[in-house]
């Protein structure tokens, strides 16, 4: 039976929609059966969507859960009360500015509340020109997360997705970066060769996409405009791009241009906006089809809402109805459900995997039997994981042209995530943070219990950087159109800088 929390006057949310809570406020119609978290609708919040939960899990807790709150009112009040400072150099977007959640956005969520995470079917393919996407599941490019090891990993339990490459800047490719091109290798088992580029210069895109088609590197690129990392929006790339309408349309125009007579599909990746009183999307993803994008890739937060609060899906949905070409729905995908769910709530034709995947590349192989209507759900006891870190170092070791030292400290970060909810011990996790060979890893996987079953409390749970609501750092004078001027262009593609991802 639903319990009923002990105040009404702890939140104006009636339902908490936190993973596998069934906890209602006194107001709230039912327990909820969405995977997805409430909302903060009660304070002038900064990140509108961040999740609250004050169910009591475990004893003890509600202590947590009161200070948690508290912070939270102190923090939404203070930040509400900045203002951004600006310089010669930068346009700092205030992220105060943040309006509340719209009544349709809202009515959205309460609705997404009530459906089953149940497919009428196998979901269907997509195809992007020549490409056929089988289940149409795609990893999101993660800047020193998705290299080819990685990806052969997913691809093992989720043979039909498209696994994309991290992201690659134009402008080191133009100049043959040796870390640029590695970052273009592909291992001779997966199935679709997906580049991902980044950049600000229409006519360094170009080069690098004529690059790339003239050494027959891909069968797939995606243009990356949906970065939100301060050192790449400050100089008008990424998920500020966008908002410069000309600059996005002579960009895909260009990419398309060269990547078209090759039948090599070109999808774009965006956000929501900059903040939600400068949204860009709905524009965008027009754009983009009428320049000959073969699909679109919505992350539906905005630039100032980071990688925090959550992620609001009636966005997508928006998007969908609007465009005739594929949308890819991104952002709080932990499990085979929440894909489930949100292909129900937003009607996507499919949906994209970041922080979600990291330390589980089994997760693609539970959406595949989602998708196919299968309950068949993979949670690996310790042992099986210790075996897959194994090979993730065997593989990057392969990476990184046999310097096995390179490898193991690439796999520092990977193990932290595997290991995840396993009841190892700081000694175990320290011991693999000081491997430096092959043989130092292996040690340390033969060490472990292989019989530890995999941790309910992590099943389907998120992972990754979480961060808040935060400032967005423009161009100067960024904002004050939407179309850029001479000197504009003069001060983006003069700075132009040769790799703005490492």
């Amino acid at each position: 039976m639903p319990t009923t929390w002990p105040s009404a006057s702890t939140t104006n949310v009636h339902v908490c929609r936190s993973n596998r809570c069934r906890w209602v406020a006194p107001n709230g119609p039912r327990p909820c059966i969405s995977p997805r978290p409430a909302v903060c609708t009660d304070l002038p919040c900064i990140n509108r969507l961040r999740p609250v939960c004050l169910r009591l899990r475990d004893a003890g807790d509600f202590a947590y859960e009161a200070s948690v709150r508290i912070i939270h009112t102190i923090l939404c009040t203070i930040r509400t009360h900045e203002r951004g400072d600006m310089s010669e150099q930068e346009t700092i977007l205030n992220t105060s500015r943040q309006r509340e959640a719209s009544p349709d956005a809202k009515d959205c969520a309460d609705a997404g509340a009530r459906l089953e995470p149940v497919l009428a079917g196998p979901l269907a393919p997509i195809r992007l020109g020549d490409v056929m996407v089988n289940t149409p599941v795609m990893l999101s490019p993660m800047a020193g997360v998705t290299n080819w090891p990685f990806r052969v990993l997913c691809e093992e339990y989720g043979p039909d997705g498209l696994y994309v490459a991290e992201m690659v800047t134009a402008r080191a490719l133009v100049e043959r970066n040796p870390k640029a091109l590695r970052l273009c290798r592909f291992a001779p088992s997966e199935r679709i060769r997906s580049l991902q580029l980044y950049g600000v210069n229409p006519s360094i895109m170009e080069q690098a996409a004529r690059f790339l088609v003239d050494n027959g590197m891909m069968d797939h690129l995606d243009l990356n405009f949906g970065c939100p990392v301060p050192k790449v929006t400050r100089r008008g790339g990424g998920s500020a791009l966008p908002w410069k309408t000309d600059l996005f349309t002579e960009i895909v125009q260009r990419v398309v241009a060269v990547c078209e007579p090759a039948n090599i599909p070109v999808t774009a990746k965006i956000r929501v906006g900059l903040d939600h009183e400068h949204e860009t999307f709905l524009e965008a993803g027009r754009i983009a089809q009428e320049e000959g994008c073969s699909a679109v890739t919505l992350h539906a937060r905005t630039t100032a809402e980071y990688y925090g609060g959550h992620s609001d899906w009636c966005r997508i949905g928006e998007l969908v109805s609007t465009l005739d070409i594929p949308v890819f729905g991104n952002g709080d995908i932990w499990g085979a459900e929440d894909a489930i769910a949100m292909v129900n709530e937003t009607g996507c034709a499919g949906v994209a995997i970041g922080r979600g995947c990291q330390g589980r590349p089994w997760l693609f192989g539970n959406i595949g039997n989602a998708f196919a209507g299968s309950d068949v759900r993979i949670n690996p006891t310790l042992g099986e994981v210790g075996r897959i870190i194994m090979r993730h170092a065997e593989l990057l070791t392969e990476f990184y042209d046999g310097d096995e030292r390179m490898a193991v400290h690439d796999l520092r970060k990977h193990v932290a995530w595997y290991l995840k909810g396993f009841p190892v011990g700081g000694s175990t996790r320290r011991a693999f943070m000081e491997c430096e060979s092959l043989k130092d890893v292996r040690e340390q996987v033969d060490a472990l219990d292989p019989n530890i079953e995999y941790p309910e409390r992590v099943v389907d749970q998120p992972r990754g950087r979480v961060r808040f609501a935060k400032k967005v750092h423009l161009p100067y004078g960024w904002l004050d159109s939407r179309t850029t001027t001479h000197e504009e262009r003069e001060r983006l593609f003069g700075d132009d800088p040769m790799d703005a991802s490492y």
